[in-house]
């Protein structure tokens, strides 16, 4: 297989084309990029057919902004409607034996109008590929996940990804419900952070009620109740009016203060939380601060990007970070990535887990 394909957000295309020849580039894989305006897909053409498997081995999938999913695959044209069944599994004849099947459609109005189809085309072709030994009877979520993304009925990608080195949610999404009395619909980019950034099996340990966090430019509360929701204790901080019924909940204490003035008074914040409209430089050099102060042990905010350049803005503010944090000898993972909820900005994570005493003694 030559072809390694992206999922992303429609409009975004070039921006996951940007990223994926970056990424190759640093692994020495040499191809080009086929991109298409408003698809919400792009695909890497390996030169040496052995090289899209190589990548989506090689290269960390938590690294990738703008991909939502990826997978290693061929293209399938011209199938005939009467037997799609049996051009799937003569292109998965060399798959390994897979413990899922996704048959998606990228996140397109097109796309929506295949949804039906593939949810039908999706049982007599598992049953097929049972038969033919490359997919599991039942769910295996340790071995990998075998792809089949629709772009018109007769045309689709077919191929595999590594359960250990993808994204877990179909097409990429998290299916998450709007709560009927949250401030804002603001508050769906956070509920999916935790849900992307906190695996479930840690979440326990690092999500607990009772945790201090701070919300900066919480107005009017859509992050704030994700914190309360998950019964953490809140100090709010803007200068705007916050919902009254998160004020009610007991959880929340209300500062009229700027976001980039506010200072905790100690060194107790579990959650930092930011979604202030500001320049993304900005932004992060906020953040800096409060990592090297060792004010919160984990943050999440969002990085409003520019029309144009998304891609440069993006990772411009991440090497800052990188470079800023191996200076100052701080220990903490990073993910940053263009979730479903986000629109024109990017939602970065980071989880500190040791900050030197010298630097805030």
């Amino acid at each position: 297989m030559s072809s390694v394909v992206i999922y992303c957000r429609s409009g975004f295309e070039n921006d996951a084309a940007a990223e994926i020849n970056h990424h190759a580039a640093l692994q020495g894989v040499a191809g080009y990029v086929k991109a298409k305006p408003n698809t919400g897909f792009v695909t890497f053409e390996c030169f040496s057919p052995d090289d899209a498997q190589l990548l989506i081995k090689q290269v960390d999938f938590k690294s990738l902004v703008f991909a939502r999913q990826w997978f290693s695959g061929v293209l399938l044209n011209d199938m005939p409607i009467e037997d799609r069944v049996s051009e799937v599994k003569a292109a998965a004849a060399d798959f390994p034996l897979c413990g899922d099947l996704r048959v998606e459609t990228p996140d397109t109005n097109e796309g929506k109008e295949l949804s039906k189809f593939c949810k039908k085309f999706s049982t007599p072709l598992a049953k097929s590929l049972e038969k033919q030994n490359k997919l599991t009877r039942e769910h295996k979520p340790l071995k990998p996940v075998l792809h089949v993304l629709f772009l018109t009925n007769n045309t689709a990608y077919v191929g595999f990804s590594f359960s250990h080195n993808n994204s877990p949610f179909f097409m990429g999404i998290p299916r998450l419900k709007m709560p009927s009395d949250a401030p804002s619909r603001s508050t769906l980019k956070l509920d999916e952070a935790f849900n992307v950034f906190v695996p479930k099996e840690e979440v326990e340990k690092r999500v607990q009620p009772g945790m201090r966090s701070v919300d900066l430019g919480a107005c009017p509360g859509g992050w704030t109740y994700q914190l309360v929701r998950r019964g953490m204790f809140v100090a709010a901080i803007d200068n705007g009016p916050m919902n009254d019924m998160l004020m009610e909940s007991g959880q929340v204490k209300h500062y009229r203060e700027d976001g980039f003035k506010y200072l905790p008074e100690k060194r107790n914040i579990d959650w930092l939380v930011c979604d202030m409209v500001e320049k993304p430089l900005k932004v992060t050099n906020l953040m800096l601060d409060w990592i090297v102060n060792a004010f919160a042990k984990e943050l999440i905010f969002n990085l409003k990007l520019p029309m144009k350049k998304r891609f440069d803005s993006v990772y411009e503010c991440l090497t800052l970070v990188h470079e800023e944090l191996a200076k100052y000898e701080v220990d903490y993972t990073l993910q940053a990535k263009h979730l479903y909820h986000d629109r024109e900005e990017v939602t970065v994570h980071i989880q500190v887990k040791k900050v030197p005493e010298k630097l805030y003694s």
